[in-house]
């Protein structure tokens, strides 16, 4: 190799080391800013958050309470024997309806009835004798003593009348109110006593529903308030309440609440549950916002809203509530857009694009 080639080899080789002192530092540099803006966006820094907004604007606003509650019959009553004995009769066939008045089930009162005649035929002669007595007494013919005499003894044998009458009305069952027989539990020739179950009788046309509200409610429903109950079904009715309980239950804080719901189809069945729907009251021009657009800190509430692309952080006070819709009394305008997602991603003056409107 002569000098003139290693003398370009030499040029040459220079020529690289200064072109890589020119270039590797700007590569370099442009990774790294490369590299910080990745970081930077990954910490939210300049990253713009995609949120849904909606455009605040009055509406009417119900406030309804969503609870449970179970179905009972208007009237229930199991049948007992009032007293002890065997059972001759049974009128009544399980699951049919019956009148009030109409005699269910006999006991045998063969004694009783053998008893009452006897009586019967003691009044008789007490009566004829009291009778001429009197009119012995009018003609001053005996004294009154003698006269008070017989006219206990007819006494006597009145009451005892009213009271074998009474014995015998304890050994039948008569239908307190109309209503539909449910299940027999006993047979004709069974031996029963007074803690013998024979059988149920209910009216469920209509049905009460019972269900209990938390006591800050208690101020505001009212005896006549309509109330919708869905029954296991899905089917709707509409009740009325007819009794609230005047003390709030010390252990669930809560007041109970009676209704009467019509039950015609006999569809809502006692000892079911039910749901139901009480509305509270009715706001006109109220501005609402989905529950989780509310944010909360140790300031209080607030929601953010969207502003030249940016959330900005506002202070707002809130009213009633929904389990979807909150009320905000203080704080929103009407035309505000409100962001109504993303609100745990959200910091103050974040950047932020709407991805969604909504214009409820």
């Amino acid at each position: 190799m002569n000098s003139k080639t290693i003398k370009k080899i030499s040029i040459a080789g220079f020529v690289i080391v200064i072109i890589g002192f020119l270039v590797i530092p700007r590569f370099c540099s442009k990774k790294e800013i490369e590299g910080g803006e990745t970081a930077a966006g990954r910490r939210g820094g300049t990253a713009m958050i995609a949120v849904n907004v909606r455009i605040a604007k009055p509406a009417s606003f119900e406030n309804k309470l969503q609870i449970s509650g179970s179905v009972i019959s208007n009237e229930e009553v199991e049948l007992r024997m009032e007293t002890s004995g065997k059972i001759i009769a049974i009128n009544f066939k399980e699951g049919t309806r019956v009148n009030k008045g109409d005699l269910l089930v006999k006991v045998n009162d063969a004694d009783l009835q053998a008893q009452l005649q006897k009586v019967e035929i003691r009044k008789k002669l007490a009566e004829d004798k009291e009778f001429r007595q009197r009119t012995l007494l009018e003609k001053k013919g005996i004294s009154q003593e003698s006269y008070d005499v017989v006219l206990n003894d007819l006494n006597s044998a009145k009451a005892d009348i009213e009271n074998l009458r009474a014995l015998i009305a304890k050994t039948e069952i008569h239908a307190p109110f109309n209503g539909t027989i449910g299940l027999r539990y006993v047979s004709e020739g069974s031996y029963v006593s007074s803690s013998t179950k024979i059988a149920t009788l209910q009216n469920i046309n209509p049905v009460k529903i019972d269900f209990s509200i938390p006591q800050r409610y208690a101020g505001i429903i009212s005896v006549g308030n309509k109330i919708s109950v869905k029954s296991p079904s899905g089917k709707i009715y509409q009740a009325s309440i007819y009794a609230i309980e005047p003390k709030v239950d010390p252990a669930t804080r809560a007041l109970k609440v009676r209704a009467i719901c019509p039950n015609e189809r006999r569809e809502l069945i006692p000892g079911s549950y039910v749901g139901i729907t009480l509305a509270l009251n009715d706001v006109k021009n109220a501005i609402t916002i989905p529950t989780q657009a509310l944010a909360l800190d140790i300031s209080g509430e607030r929601v953010f809203i969207y502003k030249n692309g940016l959330a900005i952080a506002k202070k707002v006070e809130s009213g009633i509530r929904t389990e979807e819709e909150v009320q905000i009394v203080d704080g929103i305008a009407t035309g505000d857009s409100i962001i109504v997602s993303g609100i745990m991603q959200l910091r103050p003056r974040a950047k932020v694009r709407i991805l969604n409107i909504e214009n409820k």
